[in-house]
């Protein structure tokens, strides 16, 4: 079976997506769409496909998938046409930047012959899939993990300091964070949040205390005008004496007590497609869609971390807390 796709976006995350999917057998790239003609001409040249003009006009062609690769306040529309057609969805995250949005997203991929995936690659990065695996073999007992995922700025590029394209901060790289520890960890059960606009319009800091169904509590930092030192993000996981760290996607190191050898993971010599997960989702997803397979990150996960930022958002600026999961 050929897998036949269409990408709209052509901006960073379109172009990531497309140079993955050439590389595919069972894939054929056959159209882009872009906001910006030029953007989708580029990329459509680089990887032998074409330009259509709209949405409506790609699915036309009859496309089995639809890569949404826009900002992340602009993905709603496409999400919700092509599920209604029947066309398989991989959605860049987030879902929606609103929890009526999500809610639609979800209403709509529940009633949809087409398959949904969301793209939280930060749980398919080797690092993050190492960890997994030790929790979830009983290696590692987590009973308290801290976590931090920072930015230098949100100016570079401009638009991550717009929210009327990005939603807010906890919708860039934060909410990664946000899906990778429930993907780790479990339910959320209880969350206390601090935050700020330190140098920015928007919230731009914030400290965030989890408790999880399990037991296992959380903490994370995340901050838009921190430094760009290296790790700007991180994770400890800490058990009985055990203890994982992960420096970014680039390393991770365990050991299994006191006293005991350390043993680390280095990728920083694998390309960043397959470093950081997009290679491992990309597969998935095609997998899915060829094999008839159930998402690997389906509409639920998408709209429990949605409703969690909109929970942190509404306490935001001030000391709150409240029950996790809605």
């Amino acid at each position: 079976m050929t897998v036949r796709v269409g990408i709209i976006g052509a901006g960073h995350m379109g172009r990531t997506h497309a140079r993955i999917l050439v590389q595919d057998k069972r894939v054929e790239v056959v159209g882009i769409v872009d906001i910006v003609p030029q953007n989708a001409i580029r990329l459509a040249d680089e990887i032998g496909s074409r330009t259509w003009p709209s949405l409506d006009a790609l699915l036309n062609e009859r496309i089995d998938a639809l890569y949404v690769t826009t900002p992340n306040t602009l993905h709603r529309e496409p999400v919700l046409k092509a599920l209604d057609a029947g066309v398989h969805v991989f959605s860049e995250k987030p879902m929606a930047t609103t929890l009526a949005e999500a809610a639609e997203v979800l209403h709509a991929a529940r009633r949809s012959k087409g398959i949904y995936q969301l793209g939280f690659n930060y749980r398919f990065a080797p690092v993050h899939q190492f960890a997994k695996k030790l929790i979830d073999n009983g290696s590692l007992r987590p009973f308290h993990v801290h976590i931090k995922d920072n930015r230098g700025e949100l100016i570079d590029p401009p638009w991550v300091g717009n929210p009327k394209l990005t939603g807010g901060y906890l919708y860039e790289s934060t909410i990664h964070t946000l899906d990778l520890i429930q993907y780790l960890l479990g339910e959320i059960k209880t969350y206390k949040v601090v935050s700020r606009s330190n140098l920015y319009p928007e919230l731009d800091d914030f400290a965030l205390l989890f408790e999880f169904s399990n037991g296992s509590i959380a903490t994370l930092d995340s901050c838009a005008h921190a430094s760009w030192l290296y790790p700007a993000g991180a994770i400890e996981i800490f058990g009985d004496h055990a203890t994982l760290l992960t420096e970014e996607m680039d390393r991770v190191r365990y050991t299994t007590g006191l006293g005991q050898e350390v043993i680390t993971h280095d990728y920083t010599q694998y390309p960043q497609p397959y470093r950081w997960g997009y290679v491992e989702e990309d597969r998935l997803f095609i997998d899915a869609v060829v094999e008839g397979k159930p998402s690997v990150v389906p509409a639920e996960d998408g709209y429990r971390v949605t409703e969690i930022i909109d929970a942190l958002y509404r306490d935001g600026g001030q000391a709150g807390e409240g029950s996790g999961n809605g």
